[in-house]
């Protein structure tokens, strides 16, 4: 009789006690937070703020693990990956968001932003407001616009001081038409490329340059890779604070409530790196060894791709353009 009984319930007790194991791991299980760029960067600025910002207003119930360096892949793998599910964050720019959103494009428009000021009070209302609504269409969920700042242009083989100077010049590009379509105008030879891909792509000469933000340039160590920086300043570049709808739908309110707040946070961390590196970056990358065009002549570019404007503006609508541009 001992026996008939105590099978029975130890099969229960076993079954309670392995429900319980797994429902504690899998509370525990980190969420993967994806991004092309190091930890020491704006974007790791960006995922620690996240992390931190989270695990506090969950009380330790949602942990975040980064995935730096483009670890688990390009940043459209990535893209693809939050809407299957096996990424749960991740932190991307605009050039491979405007594959799934095109609209984001608008904001790469070239000399459309006047200044930092000026793109972060485009982001923050009403016009960056409704592009983040944009992405539930296609099956992703955008929580915040983060930052990486003004794009310069860098090269190993001449300064470049004008337009007329980067003619030739064969510049990495991301899988952005609006930047590709601007620098065909200007004569530069755009090459489309991976993030990961870059830096092979530098040393073996494949590529002249490239074109990023400070924040890439210096946390990527470019200078190590390229001879001359020109302060361009031809496109803001935006980031995006993401999470998958594999994660998100299944949130309660207030959880809901906890990830947008963290992607507030991420999204100010990379504003206050971006500030940090445009007080001190090009003073690094002198002492690093580049030698730095500051007097670019900004005329010059603007004139050489306004023949392009009525381009954008058929693909995004005159009236957002002129939108953003009047944005005070």
């Amino acid at each position: 009789m001992r026996k008939s009984w105590f099978k029975p319930l130890l099969a229960t007790a076993v079954t309670v006690f392995s429900f319980g194991v797994a429902s504690v791991a899998q509370a525990q299980a980190p969420l993967k937070m994806a991004y092309a760029l190091s930890q020491s960067s704006h974007y790791g600025a960006g995922g620690d703020a996240f992390a931190k910002s989270l695990e506090a207003s969950s009380q330790g119930k949602f942990k975040v693990q980064q995935f730096a360096n483009s670890a688990l892949g390009g940043e459209r793998e990535v893209i693809e990956g939050l809407q299957l599910g096996t990424i749960d964050l991740a932190i991307l720019s605009t050039g491979a968001t405007l594959n799934f959103v095109p609209q984001t494009g608008v904001f790469d428009v070239p000399f459309l932003m006047r200044d930092l000021a000026h793109a972060r009070k485009v982001l923050d209302g009403q016009i960056g407001q409704a592009m983040l609504a944009e992405f539930s269409k296609r099956g992703l969920v955008a929580l915040a616009w983060g930052e990486q700042g003004f794009r310069h242009l860098t090269n190993s083989k001449r300064p470049v001081v004008s337009a007329a100077d980067a003619k030739g010049l064969k510049i990495r590009t991301t899988e952005n038409q609006v930047h590709i379509t601007a620098f065909r105008q200007i004569g530069i030879l755009p090459t489309p490329m991976a993030w990961p891909e870059v830096a092979t792509a530098l040393q073996q000469g494949t590529i002249d340059g490239q074109e990023n933000p400070l924040s890439v340039i210096t946390s990527a160590k470019l200078s190590q890779l390229q001879k001359y920086l020109s302060l361009t300043g031809h496109v803001y570049a935006p980031a995006v604070i993401m999470v998958s709808p594999m994660v998100y739908e299944g949130l309660s309110a207030a959880d809901k409530k906890a990830f947008k707040e963290a992607g507030i946070q991420a999204a100010q961390a990379m504003r206050d790196f971006v500030d940090n590196v445009e007080k001190n970056g090009v003073e690094q990358l002198k002492s690093e060894g580049m030698e730095v065009v500051t007097n670019v002549d900004r005329k010059s570019f603007e004139e050489a791709v306004a023949p392009v404007y009525p381009e954008y503006a058929k693909k995004f609508g005159k009236e957002l353009l002129d939108g953003i541009k009047n944005t005070q």
